[in-house]
């Protein structure tokens, strides 16, 4: 085991960076949207449109944190998707420093300042995949904000790293439920930290039938996939696998001033 392999998640069930080679990625699935902007391929099509499905909701935060009602947040939201995928014109990601959380925020401020009117216009969800998008669910999420001086861009951040958080714990579980190990999963997610609850593995290993050393190594596992799947999945947000990290910091950085 080396140096790397013992490094823990912290409080918030984020892994600190881990130094993956930047060889071990396929190409960002940003970086596909990216090299499709121009000729509109499919591929690039079906990307975009799956980014868009996982961070509808940190868009419907900012909005409502300027004050929009949950209605009209709604509609500009789903008229903001609809406009990047109908349109397919990606020509401000240059401005946004290739990053799609940074390229989503500039964008969503200009539609919100200067295209309110047309995206009232457009039909509620059109030309964004409604099946993924639950908006009496994101209200929920969003009343259940608790009362902070958070901006509305340090709000989308803030939602965003937890909707990347979310997408990968799914992500994780289903893999595990496929091996038919999906209740060691959730035995074990609440100590993705590693100063989480001191209580002894014990409990957890007579709950799931198995004994404290081999939960252990179960843990530690999990720890692993936990962090390769949070590279992975922040990959697909930036242009280069080279930014992984950076954006990690920054995410951890957000973490920091909203505690």
């Amino acid at each position: 085991m080396n140096a790397e392999d013992t490094t823990e998640i912290d409080r918030n069930g984020t892994a600190p960076p881990s130094r993956v080679p930047a060889g071990n990625f396929p190409p960002t699935r940003w970086s596909v949207v990216l090299a499709a902007k121009d000729a509109n391929s499919p591929e690039g099509a079906r990307a975009l449109e799956e980014l868009c499905r996982i961070y509808w909701h940190p868009a419907y935060c900012f909005l409502r944190r300027q004050g929009r009602s949950p209605e009209d947040a709604e509609d500009l939201t789903q008229g903001f998707f609809a406009s990047i995928l109908n349109r397919g014109s990606l020509a401000t990601v240059e401005e946004a420093k290739g990053r799609l959380r940074s390229f989503l925020l500039v964008a969503l401020k200009r539609f919100a300042a200067g295209e309110y009117e047309r995206a009232m216009m457009q039909k509620r969800g059109g030309g964004v995949p409604h099946d993924s998008i639950d908006a009496r669910t994101a209200e929920e999420r969003y009343v259940a904000e608790p009362a902070t001086h958070l901006t509305p861009e340090l709000l989308f951040e803030r939602q965003w790293a937890v909707t990347l958080l979310d997408t990968v714990l799914k992500k994780l579980r289903a893999e595990y439920a496929r091996d038919g190990r999906e209740t060691v999963f959730d035995a074990l997610k609440e100590r993705l930290s590693a100063d989480g609850d001191p209580e002894s593995l014990a409990s957890v290993a007579a709950a799931i039938g198995m004994n404290e050393g081999a939960v252990k190594v179960a843990l530690h596992r999990l720890r692993l996939r936990y962090r390769r799947s949070l590279n992975e999945e922040i990959a697909k947000t930036v242009e280069s696998p080279d930014e992984v990290q950076a954006e990690i910091m920054h995410l951890f950085k957000v973490f920091g001033e909203v505690a």
